[in-house]
């Protein structure tokens, strides 16, 4: 059996204002607790900087954006090296004028900006407008080093896709962490649409963990944002799909989770879906939809 390999996760699960000052400082503090309680790796929910502007489209929104790097990623860097940990942050990048991004980026305090990921699949529904505002992004599927582990980072809507969470795995992440902004529609807390919507989204990331072998870690916001209410929930997924730690639908929480990254060589030993994946018969995923005339 080989040897235990335990890192500490913490995630941060918070409620925004209107003020993105007030919210990079409470995200600073959350972290510096969550250092404090043995973080080595600390990731923050989907564009924790504002409220989720994506519920209406407006031009004024776009100068909540910044370059990276730039001063959000530059203030987290001297954080994590400050309190020797990994930061995750989302954040809203302007690549140039007119060209955004949503966008993670993966802050060592050695490497310093270790990597960045850019949101591939843009959502365009009720209350989640983004394909106004967020560029797909063109960085790929990757996996990113640091000293406590190799980290996946995948972005919201990005959860539902099975393809994303394999490719990232493939690059070699140990982790995947899907920082997020979702939460019910006025309407949606009626009758078993409050319970079903979130058991999906737990199901479908806690699949991503145990087709892949890795560990998977959600992080939600909370509170309610114009027509949204958050429903947090943020949780760790292990490899075989068991969730060792969740957070409330309603309440702001760090989320202190050791995971014990020998799991991944015991999981994939046991069930091997990365030797027999048939490579040569996937060619059909290349298409849009297999239409047959």
């Amino acid at each position: 059996m080989p040897a235990s390999q335990t890192i500490t996760l913490g995630l941060v699960q918070m409620s925004c204002s209107a003020d993105p000052d007030e919210n990079f400082q409470k995200a600073t503090d959350k972290i510096r607790q969550a250092a404090q309680q043995g973080a080595q790796v600390i990731c923050l929910q989907e564009l924790f900087r504002s409220l989720y502007f994506c519920q209406t489209e407006d031009v004024e929104a776009f100068n909540l954006a910044e370059p990276i790097p730039g001063p959000s990623s530059e203030a987290l860097g001297r954080l994590s090296k400050e309190l020797n940990v990994v930061i995750v942050a989302s954040l809203f990048e302007k690549r140039a004028p007119g060209l955004y991004h949503n966008t993670a980026a993966v802050i060592d305090p050695v490497a310093g900006l270790a990597g960045r990921y850019r949101k591939m699949h843009i959502p365009d529904d009720p209350f989640y407008y983004e394909k106004f505002y967020f560029t797909p992004g063109d960085l790929g599927f990757q996996s990113h080093h640091t000293e406590p582990a190799e980290l996946g980072v995948l972005i919201c809507w990005d959860q539902w896709f099975p393809e994303a969470a394999r490719l990232t795995a493939l690059a070699g992440a140990e982790i995947i962490f899907y920082p997020t902004a979702i939460g019910w529609i006025d309407g949606d807390t009626e009758g078993d649409l409050k319970t079903a919507q979130p058991e999906a989204w737990r199901t479908i990331q806690r699949a991503h963990a145990v087709a892949n072998g890795v560990f998977v870690a959600a992080v939600n916001r909370v509170g309610r944002e114009g027509n949204l209410t958050f429903w947090g929930q943020s949780f760790v997924s292990d490899p075989f799909g068991r969730i060792v730690a969740q957070a409330s639908a309603d309440q702001e929480e760090i989320l202190i989770v050791p995971c014990d990254l020998s799991l991944i060589e015991q999981t994939r030993r046991n069930w091997p879906f990365l030797r027999d994946r048939r490579i040569d018969a996937y060619n059909g995923l290349g298409v849009r939809f297999l239409d047959r005339i």
